[in-house]
């Protein structure tokens, strides 16, 4: 018999080993697991099955278990860099064999656009319409967009400020027609400039003239690349005109948002002709008449010029942020992760991945933040979980049992040898 427990002491020993070497060349690799032999002894059962003083006839390696706890996070300065702060794993497919699952989250960007790992195995994730409208359902490889974005016309301009009310009066009371010269600074109070955009994306200086015409009451004129918007080069009239009441709050008049049609601006300092606006509308609701002086404090349109991709960004729950040369930014794709009820049930592969198998049940899927999937960090790797100063003390623990192991079969031996130099 002690041969035979010597023997499985010996291979025993031997896979711990081995276990224990892989765990130390995986010590750098982002996203690893730290392995675990786990062993059972052997005992040799009588036919019946009785017997209280059976001797065990040695130990055998009954599981290689993956430890999934959390690595640390260590800050990167690649975008595309992942990590998962929590349960889950990255999806990645390469188009022919089933699904595999990483914690490693370094992905870059194919010749295609695709997100890709190291082995050029392709990132799943949900995708985004044109509207950069999310498209929840069936996982696909994400792909970020190559084309810009497609500019757009304003339609709402709102505006947020206060006049002051201390001010004098610049222009003339109703019914008296309203005279303003936009090169005259005396002839208004205040003046603000915005920029819109027509339906090319071209930039349209729009200018907006302030002028106090009584008590609470104040004109409202503008231009658009110079040119007036309402009325004629020599006589502009107001697009609108603001009543306050007399706290000074929101206007009475106009009731609601002042909407300009045909408005025509002459083209621009390049001299291009500029497309016709259809409608424009212009919210005055936020605005106010106290005793302080004059300030802005927003003007919004919602107009964009056309746009190139300059960068992207990944947020805490997977979404993909595109972001635009002209400051826009809309989602291109969503990660999409797995997390598995028996994450130790996964099959090891090679580049850092496992394959689900019966004894990790079917993935649960979802998106970053939900259930028990972690979050999601950018611009970070989870390191190893692989504790180097333990794995090297446990293989030398490992040594001296190898070598205690041998010592069993050596003495075995002589033992053997006595009995047959009887005499």
């Amino acid at each position: 018999m002690s041969f035979q427990q010597g023997l499985s002491g010996l291979n025993a020993s031997s896979k711990n080993l081995e276990i224990i070497g892989n765990n130390i060349a995986n010590a750098n690799t982002y996203g690893s697991k730290i392995a675990r032999a786990e062993f059972a002894a052997v005992y040799a059962t009588a036919l019946n099955g009785s017997g209280t003083n059976s001797v065990g006839i040695g130990t055998t390696l009954q599981a290689v278990a993956q430890q999934f706890t959390q690595g640390n996070v260590s800050t990167t300065e690649n975008p595309l860099d992942l990590a998962i702060n929590g349960g889950g794993f990255f999806q990645v497919t390469d188009g022919h064999s089933p699904i595999s699952y990483t914690r490693n989250g370094q992905f870059k960007l194919d010749r295609d656009g695709y997100l890709v790992n190291n082995a050029q195995a392709r990132l799943l994730g949900y995708a985004a319409d044109a509207n950069g409208v999310i498209q929840p359902g069936a996982s696909v490889p994400l792909r970020l967009p190559t084309r810009g974005i497609e500019p757009k016309q304003t339609s709402r301009v709102d505006l947020e400020f206060n006049l002051d009310s201390r001010v004098a009066v610049t222009g003339p009371a109703a019914p008296a027609p309203p005279a303003i010269d936009f090169a005259d600074a005396s002839t208004y109070n205040n003046a603000r400039s915005l920029t819109i955009y027509d339906e090319k994306g071209q930039e349209v200086a729009v200018s907006l003239y302030y002028q106090k015409t009584g008590n609470d009451q104040w004109n409202v004129f503008a231009t658009a690349n110079g040119s007036s918007i309402g009325g004629t080069p020599g006589a502009p009239v107001p697009i609108t005109t603001l009543q306050f009441p007399a706290n000074g709050a929101a206007p009475t008049l106009p009731a609601g948002p002042v909407a300009l049609t045909g408005v025509e601006p002459v083209p621009n300092a390049q001299g291009a002709q500029i497309v016709p606006f259809g409608s424009l509308t212009f919210d005055f609701s936020g605005t106010t008449q106290f005793g302080s002086a004059f300030a802005v404090t927003d003007m919004r349109q919602d107009g964009h010029s056309a746009g190139q991709l300059s960068s992207i960004a990944v947020e805490a729950d997977g979404v993909i942020m595109a972001r635009y040369s002209n400051g826009q930014s809309k989602p291109a794709g969503q990660i999409e992760l797995a997390n598995f009820r028996n994450p130790q049930g996964l099959q090891p592969l090679a580049d850092n991945a496992w394959a689900r198998t019966n004894a990790s049940g079917d993935p649960m899927v979802g998106v970053a933040g939900d259930g028990s999937l972690g979050v999601l960090q950018a611009g970070a790797l989870e390191d190893s979980n692989i504790d180097l100063t333990g794995e090297l003390v446990n293989m030398i623990t490992a040594q001296r049992i190898y070598q205690a192991n041998a010592q069993t079969i050596k003495t075995q031996d002589q033992v053997l040898q006595t009995l047959v130099n009887l005499r």
